[in-house]
């Protein structure tokens, strides 16, 4: 019966402050939307957006071109090879690509995979300036290797682009990424 008592003493003193105490807390909600709004935008934030992707400029190597990484790769590991005159160009175990300077080669290539003894090699995909190839161990199925190379022009200059033979074989999706990675410098 006390603690009956108590409360109704403590409402009655209440009673005056309780109309400003609900117009703040009101106010306090409505200016900071009650926490909603924010947190339903923060959770589709990510998916709206679009993934960045990296560019590395080249001309830093004296090759004007451009490295369009796909968005999600680590910083790309960059190392000159003046013995072969190749750049090799890594991001992660599932990006890596080589760059020289030559004149366009896909026939050549066409016809080093049409005398391949070792392996059996089939052209998945054929464009100007682009082959893109399967390669298959007649013996043993499961292992089968994509590749690509392609020729980028540039002013009077043509590089040769092409995937680092890994251990790791690349699927035909990461090989279409590399492929198209490398881009003329003013073309971007």
């Amino acid at each position: 019966m006390n603690l009956g008592r108590k409360v109704a003493v403590y409402l009655r003193r209440m009673k005056p402050h309780l109309p400003a105490l609900l117009c703040a807390c009101v106010l306090l909600l409505t200016a900071c939307g009650g926490g909603k709004g924010e947190a339903a935008q923060q959770g589709t934030a990510p998916q709206d957006s679009v993934p960045a992707t990296t560019l590395v400029d080249l001309s830093a190597q004296q090759l004007p071109l451009m490295l369009q990484l796909p968005a999600g790769l680590p910083a790309p590991s960059i190392l000159w090879k003046d013995q072969i005159g190749k750049l090799e160009v890594r991001a992660g175990d599932h990006f890596s690509l080589q760059l020289y300077e030559a004149p366009p080669s896909l026939d050549r290539l066409k016809a080093d995979l049409d005398r391949d003894l070792l392996r059996k090699n089939t052209v998945v995909e054929e464009a100007p300036g682009l082959l893109i190839y399967r390669s298959q161990f007649p013996d043993d199925s499961t292992l089968v290797f994509h590749h690509f190379s392609r020729t980028v022009a540039v002013g009077d200059r043509t590089f040769q682009v092409e995937d680092l033979d890994a251990d790791t074989p690349y699927s035909l999706e990461e090989i279409r990424r590399m492929a198209a990675a490398v881009q003329a410098k003013q073309a971007l």
